[in-house]
């Protein structure tokens, strides 16, 4: 807009950025609960309401589901009337020790350092906005950027369980299933996942 200084932020100048169709549209009162995008319908506002409290919340029960997501038996195996269950790590040192190191090292990124890399992340990013720390933000913005595009990858062991279990079915002889860990897996999925959406990363700056 000719006249602005070159310094002053879209939310001086009282436009706000429409989050379905990325159209940006003047405001006219910080209640942004009133207004509405003239291209879309959407509600506008300013930043994401109650984003630092839904992320928290989210936050936490990710790191409170990884615990039983990693104690407890992920799949299990039934061959000729005999059963065995075993954890995401007892997956993780079966393929090292058969020397499939490549499958072992894609399942223990997938299922143990992505997830714990996420929840890490977003702890670190909004203790950042807590404590309005002001160095390393291009790198806090990046590390969320990361974090979003991981995201959609971290359904691995699920999937892999879920084509399994339709591929090794022969009744009597040989079956696998899911077991007692693989909710509380996808719960730490989806609660990192539903954390980096409601999150609005312009909090970083505006702190």
């Amino acid at each position: 807009m000719p006249g602005l200084d070159s310094a002053l932020t879209a939310r001086e100048a009282g436009l706000a950025l429409c989050h379905d169709c990325h159209k940006l549209v003047p405001i006219r009162t910080q209640e942004s609960n009133h207004n509405t995008c003239p291209r879309c319908g959407a509600s506008l506002h300013f930043r994401k309401p109650e984003s630092l409290n839904r992320t928290w919340a989210l936050v936490i029960t990710a790191l409170i589901l990884t615990f039983p997501a990693n104690i407890l038996p992920i799949m299990k195996v039934n061959f000729l009337g005999s059963s065995d269950a075993s954890t995401i790590m007892d997956g993780i040192i079966y393929f090292f020790q058969e020397g499939s190191y490549g499958i072992g090292a894609v399942i223990l990124t997938a299922s143990i350092l992505v997830p714990c890399f996420k929840i890490i992340s977003l702890i670190l990013i909004l203790l950042s906005i807590h404590f309005r720390w002001k160095s390393w933000m291009r790198h806090k913005a990046l590390l969320f950027r990361i974090i979003e595009f991981i995201g959609r990858w971290s359904m691995l062991d699920i999937f892999v369980i879920s084509l399994l279990q339709v591929l090794v079915n022969f009744t009597n002889i040989s079956s696998i299933s899911a077991d007692s860990a693989a909710p509380y897996f996808a719960g730490v999925v989806l609660s990192t996942m539903f954390a980096a959406i409601t999150f609005d990363p312009r909090l970083l700056w505006d702190a």
